[in-house]
């Protein structure tokens, strides 16, 4: 495999059906960095009960509903990663999707400038060097477009399934693919 690769960053992993993986069946991750040291991204619709007023004073004012804490990913579940919308022209913001990327949970929100909605994640999904690759190859994971309405999702529930029916082509048929298929 080549040093290079063509960033992933800003697009959504959407779980193959096959992908049994208690950590990512039936997940949509949003990639947040990938390059040849790796990937990272989030969880988009694993939301806990936890409240994020409970763990973030200050930040409940800003969090997108359902306003509690998402289960980001398997990796250090200790660690509150912060999605948010800024507005651009900030020299500093490096988004990865359109107005969307990491918020620094660490800061005053107040201090945040142009700060928009915000999602709190526990922990995040990794991938080291090429085991992203390696997972793609194997039909894990069907890269799609990702569009901001879906870090924001009232309906976390449901995203896997609504990515899925938007697809132009025959990946929207995964859409209807029972959850078991014994129950088929």
């Amino acid at each position: 495999m080549s040093d290079r690769v063509a960033s992933l960053a800003g697009t959504l992993l959407v779980a193959a059906p096959g992908l049994l993986d208690s950590n990512f069946h039936r997940t949509v991750v949003l990639l947040l960095e990938h390059g040849p040291d790796g990937s990272v991204g989030v969880v988009l619709n694993r939301p806990t009960e936890e409240p994020v007023s409970s763990h973030l004073p200050g930040w409940d004012l800003y969090v997108a509903s359902p306003p509690v804490v998402f289960v980001g990913g398997p990796v250090l579940n200790d660690v509150a990663v912060g999605v948010g919308e800024r507005g651009l022209g900030d020299d500093e913001w490096l988004p990865a999707l359109g107005s969307i990327g990491t918020i620094d949970l660490g800061s005053d929100p107040s201090d945040v400038p142009n700060l928009g909605r915000v999602r709190v994640f526990s922990g995040y999904s990794g991938w080291e060097g090429s085991q992203l690759e390696l997972e793609l190859a194997i039909a894990s994971w069907f890269v799609v477009s990702a569009e901001e309405a879906d870090v924001f999702t009232d309906e976390p529930e449901g995203l896997w399934r609504r990515v899925l029916k938007r697809q132009p082509n025959r990946l929207a048929l995964f859409a209807n693919f029972p959850e078991d298929l014994r129950s088929n």
